[in-house]
């Protein structure tokens, strides 16, 4: 017989199409959602990872040498200006793509960084790997032990507010091998991550990542499915997202 004292399970954040394939259930072992989706799966933790501990790395990803991350609006920084400021732990750049003959600048700032020789290209941007700092192989460590998964690199993009935004693709690049885990760890302003079906671009899902909270993408899903954090004007806020991954024919560094 049911316990009727017992207490119910948790709903999540988000809402799935009300179609065949999708599924979701709480995973009280991981302290999260186990969802899957025509062609694909992932884990959300909405707390994956404590306040306080949140709290820490916000700030640990904006301490530098010269300003008051507290106040400063880092908006109004140019690119020459942050290339200037001495960060403590994150080598953070504005990296520019090319599009009709003319250089861009990505709408967020990034970092890369990883084992030796885990060089990384997206939207023609080819990344050397920073060493690792000992903050992130902490954020590391705790989601493969989490996860049962493995990272060798991860990349880091800060949205400075609402403005910065991430376009519709999806992680298949083919140093990331078949059907990558990614892992994504979030730290700041909660943005919203969708989730976009390719052969149904009306079928999208919506996925709020809050301050501490872990989205594991595996399977099909980057087959099957792209991803965007659209514009929002209401954020004015930093956001700080880490997507963990492996890329594979890179030599393990010991201790990583």
């Amino acid at each position: 017989m049911a316990d009727l004292f017992a207490p119910a399970a948790p709903t999540p954040p988000f809402v799935l199409p009300a179609a065949p394939g999708y599924d979701v259930s709480w995973n009280k072992d991981r302290n999260g959602f186990d969802v899957t989706v025509p062609g694909g799966a992932f884990f959300y933790a909405e707390h994956f990872f404590s306040k306080a501990w949140s709290d820490r790395m916000f700030a640990y990803l904006q301490e530098n040498d010269s300003a008051d991350w507290r106040t400063i609006d880092w908006r109004k920084v140019s690119a020459e200006a942050l290339g200037q400021i001495g960060f403590t732990n994150v080598r953070w750049k504005q990296d520019s793509m090319k599009l009709y003959g003319k250089d861009i600048p990505l709408p967020r700032l990034t970092a890369w960084y990883g084992d030796p020789g885990a060089a990384y290209t997206y939207s023609g941007i080819k990344s050397e790997p920073n060493p690792w700092t000992d903050g992130l192989l902490h954020i590391k460590d705790r989601i493969e032990d989490a996860s049962g998964s493995t990272f060798n690199c991860v990349l880091l993009n800060w949205y400075r507010d609402g403005k910065d935004s991430l376009s519709w693709h999806a992680d298949d690049e083919k140093e990331l091998g078949v059907d990558p885990v990614i892992a994504s760890a979030n730290f700041g302003a909660t943005r919203d991550f969708q989730l976009r079906r390719n052969s149904d671009h009306a079928e999208k899902i919506t996925i709020p990542l809050q301050h501490g909270t872990l989205l594991l993408m595996r399977g099909e899903l980057q087959r099957h499915w792209k991803h965007a954090v659209p514009k929002r004007a209401t954020v004015d806020g930093s956001r700080f997202n880490m997507t963990f991954r492996t890329i594979y024919g890179v030599i393990p560094a010991s201790g990583s």
